[in-house]
């Protein structure tokens, strides 16, 4: 009985603990998965806002443009 103690022993702990090592691996890779996802998430939002941002100030930059063209071609126009 005694032998097969030591061999159960002997290929059950090294098992054991690889098992425990995938459990924790598996683990660690969900937590690195749902910060990814959070951190895409994030991103993605800043890229949105900045598009907002750029499309808003292209837009005041192509308004004050026109104005000016106009206030231009009047001034053209009325010499």
């Amino acid at each position: 009985m005694e032998q097969t103690t030591q061999a159960v022993l002997t290929v059950g702990m090294p098992t054991l603990a690889v098992l425990v090592g995938i459990l924790v691996n598996n683990s660690r890779l969900t937590d690195i998965r749902v910060q990814l996802t959070e951190l895409r998430v994030h991103i993605d939002q800043r890229i949105t806002d900045t598009k907002e941002t750029l499309r808003a100030d292209l837009r005041r930059v192509e308004e004050v443009l026109d104005a000016r063209l106009k206030h231009l071609e009047e001034e053209r126009h009325g010499k």
